[in-house]
């Protein structure tokens, strides 16, 4: 299994909330339209920031992230090669992401407290 984490930005001129909006209600649904996510993309997860009211964690400053998991770096390139990842899902990202300025991550996952919780 592979793990992409982007740690996104919104484009110059977008407000935060307008971000959230469109990442959840349009981009969410248009990248789960991608035939070959159902067969090689596990899970996809949108986290948005949220106000703090502890000095414990700070958010850094980015206006979301998006997890995917991927049964294999292949499936991976599958979904991200697509058709419909190439001419409806990326055209949606220049809407609304800052490309130049979101990170990715791309890496295998280690557990380290989840099914190993006893109790």
């Amino acid at each position: 299994m592979i793990k992409m984490t982007m740690f996104l930005k919104r484009k110059a001129g977008m407000s935060h909330e307008d971000f959230v909006k469109h990442h959840v209600e349009v981009h969410g649904p248009k990248f789960r339209s991608i035939p070959e996510a159902e067969g090689h993309c596990l899970r996809y997860i949108q986290t948005h920031p949220v106000a703090l009211e502890t000095d414990v964690a700070k958010n850094a400053d980015f206006d979301g992230t998006a997890e995917l998991w991927f049964d294999s770096e292949q499936g991976m390139q599958a979904v991200l090669t697509s058709d419909t990842y190439k001419n409806v899902v990326f055209p949606d990202e220049k809407t609304f992401l800052d490309h130049d300025n979101t990170l990715i991550l791309v890496g295998e996952q280690e557990e380290i407290i989840g099914e190993y919780r006893e109790g």
